[in-house]
């Protein structure tokens, strides 16, 4: 039994670059095996280093953006679908780009108009955190 690179093999014609992919258009056209008009592996190999680099630089780019919006964070929720088809219309109209820009704008304008309850909020936060540093105090042993 030969091995497929057996050189006594009569099949093989022509010693075939096994990193090379034939172009089988060109065989038929010639009768044999065409490996004249064939693309190569190496080709595209040489392809990837400009490849790679195009990569890098949206992946810089996708960075930068990022740590240029650190004031902005990625909150995910659940919107009713009057919510949703609002929030698309303001994209349709222009006012916005994407949905999550109107959503961000909206949210906004919602705190803004909410003020007096932020404020309420606040002083029982602050009142809540003076409650739990008494009670740490009783509980704390002295030593």
């Amino acid at each position: 039994m030969s091995s497929p690179n057996d050189p006594k093999d009569p099949e093989i014609l022509d010693p075939v670059d096994d990193l090379m992919i034939a172009d089988h258009d060109d065989e038929h056209a010639h009768g044999e095996r065409g490996y004249a008009t064939q693309s190569s592996v190496r080709e595209i190999a040489s392809r990837i280093p400009e490849s790679l680099a195009s990569i890098g630089r949206d992946i810089s780019r996708t960075v930068e953006r990022a740590l240029s919006a650190k004031d902005d964070y990625v909150v995910a929720v659940k919107v009713s679908h009057e919510a949703q088809e609002r929030l698309e219309q303001l994209v349709q109209a222009g006012v916005f780009r994407t949905r999550a820009d109107a959503a961000a704008f909206l949210i906004d304008e919602g705190i803004k108009a909410q003020h007096e309850l932020f404020d309420r909020v606040s002083l029982k936060l602050s009142e809540i955190e003076r409650l739990r540093a008494e009670l740490r105090g009783m509980v704390a042993k002295p030593e």
